[in-house]
């Protein structure tokens, strides 16, 4: 990750001159009660344990470094556009104000400065970055190569995230959840049937596969489908559903498909070991 760029991006918007701005003024003591959420905060998920940390934190020294808020121009409330951990600490600490650093901001300055403030300290998950930078793309009509710019990424790396969107609901729950890292999840998007990607997910993660063992399990599982991928697709979302459950149940991946009277059941294995294994498990 190219710091230096990202310290570019952020000066773009909140520069060493910030508190001389003369759009921006601090306040030592804001009402906390008054501070909205950033309606475009990319963070999905904070750890609780890290909040506490930082409240206890809180309680014996203060904020040290004061939120950045804006006013809402169309009412008199106020939102917050960087600090979310620090506010939700400091709320979980008691205090009834913090200290905050009031500026005039767009929409699109609130998403990005949340953006790369998450970025730069590496808190956001490669999901949290994608729909971040999908949000700058269809919402703000920004593109990848703006934006790779304001991210000091290259634009191969927001392509490349804004891609993990592609991956099914299932499987994007495991990236939130830490379980598949990114590389992971590229290398998923290499399965183009939507079964196929699930029970390959779960292998993975069953198995605790390498970046490198995953891209060679989905050689495996791309090698010689051949003609039948037509025939898996001549299914409903009952069959899928049941596909789904039995590859997870047994550990590799299942196929039902239905035909003219009945269907069949075809499950892929790689080795001799495999498929003692999974005879052990269905005898």
């Amino acid at each position: 990750m190219n710091e230096q760029g990202l310290g570019r991006g952020l000066a773009a918007l909140i520069n060493s001159n910030e508190m001389a701005n003369t759009n921006n003024s601090f306040v030592e003591n804001f009402d906390i009660n008054n501070i909205q959420p950033n309606p475009y905060q990319p963070r999905m998920h904070i750890d609780p344990e890290e909040l506490i940390e930082i409240a206890d934190s809180i309680r014996e020294h203060g904020v040290i470094q004061p939120l950045i808020i804006t006013k809402d121009k169309n009412s008199d409330r106020y939102f917050l556009i960087a600090g979310e951990r620090r506010l939700r600490a400091s709320q979980l600490a008691g205090m009834k104000t913090v200290p905050v650093l009031l500026k005039d901001s767009s929409p699109q300055e609130m998403l990005e400065l949340a953006i790369i403030e998450n970025v730069q300290r590496k808190d956001l998950n490669p999901l949290e970055e994608a729909y971040a930078f999908k949000q700058m793309q269809d919402e703000f009509g920004i593109s990848q190569d703006i934006i790779a710019k304001k991210m000091g990424l290259s634009r191969v790396a927001i392509t490349n995230k804004i891609r993990l969107l592609n991956i099914p609901d299932e499987v994007k729950e495991e990236v939130l959840n830490e379980k598949l890292s990114e590389g992971h999840a590229r290398a998923l998007l290499g399965i183009k049937d939507r079964v196929s990607l699930i029970a390959a997910a779960d292998l993975v993660i069953k198995r605790g596969m390498s970046v490198r063992e995953t891209e060679a399990l989905v050689r495996k599982i791309n090698y010689g489908k051949g003609s039948t991928t037509r025939s898996w697709k001549k299914t409903d979302p009952t069959t899928d559903k049941f596909s789904t459950q039995l590859s997870q149940k047994l550990g590799y991946t299942a196929h039902i498909t239905k035909m003219t009277k009945g269907g069949k059941v075809v499950i892929r294995y790689n080795s001799l070991e495999e498929l003692n294994d999974l005879m052990g498990k269905l005898i």
